[in-house]
């Protein structure tokens, strides 16, 4: 009777010990897929903040991309207002000359008189001239001041952008070239 408990005893015994060895491999396998979801998890909310920094990049980098088209525009502007000016300048100084030629030149004192009122007329329009040409060019230089502080800010945006292009990488793990 001893023998067939014992028998008994071992049939109950073996399962058990079966079943005690699965559990820890299942177990195992489960903190490894656990461990794997995890570290998936971990990669995909790097790479949405990633997407999310790059997103609001190149939202700046399309408004310094217009700051720096506008300021373009307004030293263009400003350039053909100071061409216009010399312009004007320069025809007044021609006309100026050929007065005071005219005037040299003149013997009837009443056409003197007339002429010398032009000359001072001219004259005094060259001075005008002169002080809004200055200041033509002080805004020429200032918009050009604007336009090289623009575009250093719209470089700035293009490296944090190809930087972040780069942390990305592509697909296959290598790190991607940034197109320009």
């Amino acid at each position: 009777m001893q023998r067939k408990l014992l028998l008994m005893l071992l049939c109950f015994a073996f399962p058990a010990g079966a079943l005690g060895q699965a559990t820890p491999s299942d177990s195992q396998t489960l903190q490894s897929l656990l461990s794997e979801v995890r570290e998936l998890h971990q990669e995909l909310q790097s790479s949405l903040a990633r997407m999310q920094k790059a997103q609001i990049l190149l939202f700046r980098w399309q408004t310094q991309q217009s700051a720096v088209e506008h300021a373009s525009l307004r030293l263009e502007d400003a350039r053909t207002k100071l061409a216009g000016e010399q312009d004007h300048q320069r025809s007044t100084a021609l006309e100026s000359k050929r007065v005071e030629e005219e005037l040299s030149a003149e013997q009837i004192p009443e056409q003197q008189k007339v002429l010398q009122d032009q000359a001072d007329r001219l004259k005094a329009e060259l001075e005008a001239s002169t002080k809004r040409m200055d200041q033509d060019q002080q805004a020429e230089i200032d918009c050009e001041q604007k336009l090289r502080n623009e575009q250093d800010k719209l470089d700035a945006f293009d490296a944090a952008l190809n930087d972040i292009v780069k942390s990305m990488g592509s697909p296959d793990g290598q790190p991607a070239s940034a197109p320009r």
